[in-house]
């Protein structure tokens, strides 16, 4: 039933820190996003998890700029953290073939991304640790942008365990040579990721596969999954579906798992739905969806980035997630559940969230399968209506922040408690 009370995780409380050391712990966070305006669902995991350590702890941030938004964080009239210094990143490449050998053969190599910040930038924020009780690493790429291996007192949010998405990769890559590198790419990423547990007191994932994966792996530290979530709406979800039918897709466009997704999509599944629905149109929405990396078809409108997000999926009969490589979990999932707007989802794209083909959204991993379920719900909105309600419950169970929360607090309070009980 759509009024379904929230449940919440199970977790610690906003309290846990202070019960721990007797006073309010100071946290730094360091995230790659100024925080400021959220146009993806990184960004909105990272401010989510800093606005619940804001009520666990007094946060400070430290932002390792390799994202870009310095001059909007600086416009902005009210600002919700404060940020303790911004540090430059710079291009490290392994240019040589030493270099990049002992890059594929030395899992505690420096600048694995191939980009980091410099000593000066080391040094700053290793003072800045040092007078905390707690650092919190946004995404995993950001401790990675550092020469330094182990972070005592911290906790290392991964959100996308990168040996996962390599070995998706490895499925879509083609020709021997292409195979042969995504493999190497893969091997050498899950032996940076068996070690994760020696770099950090506690870790964070998006769902409970990725947990068990890196056990599977030998990690030992704690891994405690929190989700990716959406905000509850202030009001009721109020679909809305227009004739001719609306199928959307959501998400950023310099993201090669999105594009690629949607690519694949374009050419080989939305041929097939027009064929069956002449008027549809599909709407696409995200930063840069209007621009040249909007793939070229017949009906496709690209947005560009919506101010009300919500307002336009309300108008859809589905949303699609045509993901065919990543890691992590699609914070578009949760997105279109907490508005009732129905889902139809690659087996990857789903990948984390637990919910069943034909109860809380339909999965297609042909081209034939996810076109006829993007058909059905056009056709058939009121059995749309009913999975998304099932989804909506599940949302409601699971996927709030006000839900992820508690998980997002006993992370805290272990790290916190693995100082105070190892010195780690």
């Amino acid at each position: 039933m759509s009024g379904a009370s929230e449940k919440v995780l199970p977790g610690a409380d906003a309290d846990a820190g202070r019960q721990l050391l007797g006073r309010e712990p100071r946290i730094l966070y360091v995230t790659p996003y100024w925080p400021v305006k959220v146009t993806c669902a990184s960004e909105l995991r990272a401010i989510e998890i800093a606005r619940a350590l804001k009520a666990f702890g007094q946060v400070e941030m430290v932002v390792v700029d390799a994202e870009g938004g310095v001059d909007d964080y600086a416009a902005a009239a009210q600002k919700e953290f404060p940020v303790e210094c911004g540090v430059p990143v710079r291009l490290r490449p392994n240019q040589t073939a030493a270099m990049k050998l002992n890059w594929l053969l030395n899992p505690r190599s420096r600048y694995p991304h191939g980009c980091g910040v410099d000593s000066d930038a080391m040094r700053r924020v290793e003072a800045l640790a040092d007078s905390h009780d707690l650092v919190w690493f946004a995404k995993l790429r950001t401790p990675n942008m550092f020469p330094r291996w182990r972070w005592p007192r911290a906790v290392a949010d991964i959100d996308d365990v990168p040996s996962t998405f390599e070995a998706s990769a490895v499925k879509q890559a083609r020709g021997i040579r292409g195979r042969t590198l995504a493999w190497l790419r893969y091997w050498s990423w899950r032996r940076r990721d068996a070690l994760l547990g020696e770099r950090f007191s506690v870790l964070g994932v998006c769902s409970e596969p990725d947990r068990r994966y890196l056990a599977a792996l030998g990690v030992r530290a704690p891994v405690h999954v929190i989700p990716n979530g959406f905000a509850r709406p202030a009001n009721p979800p109020v679909r809305q579906p227009t004739q001719p039918p609306r199928i959307g897709f959501i998400g950023i466009f310099d993201y090669e798992p999105n594009l690629e997704g949607l690519r694949w999509f374009v050419r080989e599944c939305w041929p097939l739905v027009k064929r069956q629905l002449p008027d549809a149109r599909l709407r696409l929405v995200g930063r840069l969806s209007d621009g040249p990396l909007k793939p070229e078809g017949t009906d496709i409108d690209g947005l560009g980035w919506v101010a009300d997000a919500n307002a336009e999926m309300a108008t859809w009969s589905s949303m699609v997630v045509p993901i065919l490589m990543g890691a992590g979990t699609r914070g578009k999932i949760a997105h279109a559940f907490s508005v009732k707007c129905p889902v139809v989802s690659t087996s990857i794209g789903a990948h984390g969230y637990e919910a069943a083909d034909g109860r809380e959204l339909l999965l297609g991993d042909t081209p034939e399968a996810f076109a006829a379920a993007c058909v059905k719900l056009a056709r058939e909105p009121q059995a749309g209506a009913v999975m998304a309600e099932r989804a909506w419950n599940l949302y409601l169970e699971r996927f709030t922040w006000d839900a992820i929360r508690p998980r997002i607090w006993a992370a805290a309070a272990e790290g916190l408690r693995r100082q105070r009980e190892t010195g780690r």
